[in-house]
């Protein structure tokens, strides 16, 4: 079976990592010719509204997903006249516009966060009035990574963003003060069925994801039931199949839905070496038909992302279960150029391996301060 990923990058390249011991072949698609994945598979170089080049890449193929969400939902619909696409193209449009997920949510009986859609100058005086200060403004589509936010704390944020305000489509949000945020990974079969993995507590610097802790600390039961509740509505509402990420805020101890990625997800990189079958393995489970992977924890794990500079890998490795995950990409400020998994029995040995790590991971925003107490609680 070859399968088509729409997306080059290193999401890409660990499916297809995850798909080769199960005979899987792959053929990615992707505008840059630096992409990770040409190291290990075939590949387009083409735009994904290059109509022609899609008709080319589809040939041949048993079906397509995406490891990227903000491929042109056009895109998605074109390949689909030729070639199954998983997750459908329905689920790629609802995820790609914050105002439609915040919609979905309500429209599900999700709890969210308040929220204004607005256009204008004009509109945020009056939607900051409706919601109150703090807030947070959003661009609807092609925000990541804290890209296209503004965090509107008082009169005087308000009046400078009017400045320089966005043009773009906008939404508003009403500031969440929560406890921590935490995140599920779903996956669905192509018959239905499902599976999730245990809620992970994520930790962030700049917009940017830098640990994620699985299982999260202190994991009761009941929030668990909570976030599969919310997830399964998601995934029967668009008919889903593969794996989807839900990210929430826990607030007084309800969960909050913020956002929706229709694939694998950052905060489940720790599922290869830490759960039974990892996100990667499962999604092409779920995409190809086949049965589903167990999505049971082997212990605990942590995942630090590596942002713009490598460690010393050799110093890394000599701590007992560390695994090292390098992406090919040069270094730069702000790019995910790789990750660390972290794994142990239990979280008093984690807290321990997490301290063993180099000077390299001691640094602030790697989020070590508050892993290690959160951990060992």
């Amino acid at each position: 079976m070859t399968i088509g990923i729409l997306g080059g990058g290193q999401l890409g390249y660990m499916l297809a990592l995850a798909g080769y011991p199960l005979d899987f072949h792959f053929r990615f698609l992707d505008p840059s010719p630096q992409a990770p994945v040409g190291r290990i598979a075939p590949r387009v170089t083409a735009e994904y509204t290059d109509y022609e080049a899609l008709d080319r890449f589809a040939h041949g193929l048993a079906l397509v997903t995406y490891e990227f969400e903000n491929v042109p939902v056009e895109a998605a619909r074109h390949l689909a006249k030729h070639v199954p696409v998983y997750p459908p193209p329905e689920a790629l449009e609802a995820a790609q516009d914050r105002l439609e997920e915040k919609t979905l949510f309500r429209k599900l009986r999700i709890p969210t966060t308040e929220f204004v859609a607005l256009s204008s100058a004009a509109e945020l005086a009056a939607a900051v009035q409706t919601l109150g200060l703090p807030c947070v403004l959003k661009t609807r589509r092609l925000g990541y990574d804290g890209k296209g936010q503004w965090v509107l704390r008082t009169p005087e944020d308000v009046a400078a963003l009017n400045r320089d305000f966005p043009a773009a489509p906008l939404i508003l949000e009403k500031f969440v003060s929560f406890e921590r945020e935490l995140s599920i990974l779903a996956v669905r079969g192509r018959k239905g069925e499902t599976a999730f993995y245990p809620l992970v507590e994520n930790h962030h610097r700049g917009g940017i994801l830098r640990l994620s802790l699985a299982p999260a600390p202190q994991l009761s039961l009941g929030l668990q039931h909570e976030a599969e509740n919310a997830a399964r509505r998601i995934l029967e509402a668009l008919d889903y199949v593969g794996v989807l990420a839900v990210e929430l805020f826990e607030s007084r101890g309800r969960l909050l839905a913020n956002e929706i990625a229709p694939r694998v997800h950052n905060s489940g990189h720790w599922s290869i070496e830490g759960a039974v079958a990892s996100q990667f393995q499962n999604h092409l489970r779920a995409v190809a038909g086949l049965p589903l992977g167990a999505t049971r924890t082997l212990g605990h794990s942590a995942m630090l992302n590596l942002i713009g500079e490598l460690p010393e890998a050799a110093e890394l490795l000599a701590i007992p279960d560390a695994h090292l995950h390098l992406y090919g990409k040069s270094p730069r400020p702000g790019r995910k150029v790789g990750h660390v998994t972290v794994r142990a029995d239990s979280s008093e040995q984690l807290a321990l391996r997490l301290k063993q790590l180099p000077a390299f991971f001691q640094r602030e925003e790697f989020c070590l301060p508050v892993q290690t107490s959160s951990v060992a609680k």
